[in-house]
């Protein structure tokens, strides 16, 4: 049966975003350029940057890209902001595109070194503490060198996999542990542990990226925008951010053991041993069939690692160009030639960076309607130290329910400018790139909305077989949220500005050429 044009419009709109989304995205685009040409374009402005984070706060509903790109390009036809302003912005912040572009689509190609590393960990330690401490660990080590979406996939991968395994052995009818076969009531049962215990892994592997993440200026893309600001090197920022970071990652390992050791929020369940034996068979299947080509292949990519990390701490090149080396290393040494399966592995971050780029267009609305100028001021208007407080606190509020990297991106431009006209010295500047820095990143962790990487999870094809909600992903998060935004506020009031002092007067650290 055929529709009409206007019912096959309202379902082309926006996909299968509820009509209610759509129609309140309708209301968006009618009310702005009412309010912006006879209210207030200040109002108005302020309106645009609540809608778009909205729009990231409904992400489940419709990925941001479309409607928020939809307000941005609405913003800069009736102008909010001109294209030159936005131009202008992705040209100041190339080096987080160029990240986004290959270091992301680089570490695709080392996914098997990667999923070889987990699935050593998961099999072999028996101890679901140290699993859990020892996937924790693993992400934040990871996610201070890689992107956290790409660690967060490779853990996906790994725990998909599992998950499949388990489920086919059953579908074939195959005997297993001891010869037993599982009765519909055992295996209900054993499902639900075996579910249990990988979302357990895939929250510690979450939240590792965020401990990790916040450390080094590639850990987040926010982390190197901030980075570029302030002027600072890979070993720079690293020092710079630790009087606040190593203790934040001390604590939150801490809490990590706790949560597994007496089963808080949802951890501490162990792999089913039935579920272990399975795994074992085929992980033993699967090394035997292990070619000559595949073991080498595990060399040379952790050869590429170790190149990674030397560049990355170097400061070699441009952290995209480092990516892009990755890319044509492992490309060439592991026998990829074909431009499709090339192809692909830039298909991950290219939505994200497309989104990024609105980001851009909505910072250079704030940025020409001088929208976080009042904020910015009140702030300013405190005590130094309090200047700290009230940017981490701040930062901290907006990125639990938005994204993190627009948040960042917002608050840095803002204590750069205050930093340029003179109102602060380059030293209170440099601490509160610090406190933007860790504000953004500790308690975002709090929803999916704000850490990309919980998201990604939360949308993954794994999240409703092992029965991982938004609510129970909050709910597991929780401790981490309290344990790490309240280890970060007493670190940025009591420690960050010390620390740093005493690393300047023994010459660790020095002012960068702003």
């Amino acid at each position: 049966m055929d529709i009409s044009t206007g019912r096959a419009f309202t379902r082309n709109f926006l996909g299968q975003s509820p009509t209610w989304y759509k129609l309140t995205l309708l209301g968006f685009l009618i009310i702005n350029p009412l309010l912006f040409f006879f209210v207030s374009p200040f109002l108005a402005g302020w309106l645009l940057v609540a809608e778009f984070i909205f729009t990231l706060g409904m992400a489940l509903k419709c990925y941001p890209l479309m409607p928020g790109g939809l307000l941005a390009l609405e913003a800069i036809a009736i102008g909010m902001a001109s294209a030159e302003q936005v131009k202008e912005e992705l040209a100041n912040n190339l080096e987080v595109l160029l990240l986004l572009i290959f270091m992301v689509a680089g570490i695709h190609f080392m996914r098997q070194l990667l999923l070889f590393v987990f699935t050593r960990l998961l099999l072999t330690i028996r101890s679901k503490v140290i699993l859990g401490l020892a996937f924790c660990v693993a992400a934040a080590f990871l996610s201070a060198f890689l992107d956290a979406l790409t660690v967060v996939a490779v853990v996906l991968s790994v725990a998909a996999g599992f998950y499949d395994i388990y489920h086919r052995v059953l579908s074939e009818g195959e005997e297993h542990a001891g010869d037993e076969i599982f009765s519909d009531e055992d295996h209900r049962q054993t499902l639900e542990k075996f579910r249990s215990f990988l979302r357990s892994l895939m929250m510690q592997a979450g939240v590792g990226t965020a401990l990790g993440g916040v450390m080094t200026m590639v850990g987040e893309p926010q982390n190197l925008i901030i980075a570029k600001a302030a002027g600072w090197d890979f070993a720079g920022f690293f020092l710079r951010m630790a009087p606040v970071t190593v203790p934040v990652l001390l604590c939150g390992l801490f809490t990590c053991v706790l949560l597994e050791r007496f089963r808080l929020f949802g951890y501490g369940e162990p792999l089913p041993e039935k579920v272990r034996q399975i795994l074992m068979d085929y992980d033993r299947d699967s090394r035997q069939k292990r070619t000559r080509q595949d073991q080498l292949n595990l060399w040379i990519q952790g050869l590429i690692a170790v190149w990674l990390i030397a560049a990355l701490a170097l400061h070699l090149a441009e952290v995209g160009l480092i990516g892009l080396s990755v890319i044509i290393l492992a490309t060439s040494f592991c026998g990829i030639t074909d431009e499709h399966v090339i192809g692909r592995a830039f298909s991950e971050a290219l939505p994200f960076t497309a989104l990024l780029t609105v980001f851009f267009a909505i910072v250079a609305v704030i940025v020409q309607q001088d929208l976080f100028s009042p904020l910015i001021h009140f702030v300013l208007q405190a005590e130094a130290s309090m200047q700290l407080t009230w940017f981490y606190v701040f930062n901290g509020l907006l990125s639990s329910i938005s994204d993190n990297v627009f948040v960042g991106t917002v608050y840095i431009n803002e204590a750069k400018h205050a930093f340029t006209s003179g109102t602060i010295s380059q030293q209170q500047f440099e601490l509160l790139a610090v406190a933007t820095n860790t504000g953004t990143n500790l308690p975002s962790v709090a929803t999916p909305n704000g850490q990309a990487a919980f998201l990604f999870m939360l949308t993954s094809a794994l999240a409703p077989l092992i029965r991982l909600s938004y609510g129970r992903m909050v709910w597991m998060a929780l401790p981490y949220t309290l344990v790490l935004s309240l280890v970060g506020l007493f670190c940025i009031m009591f420690t960050l500005e010390p620390m740093t002092q005493w690393f300047m007067q023994h010459g660790w650290l020095t002012l960068p050429s702003l």
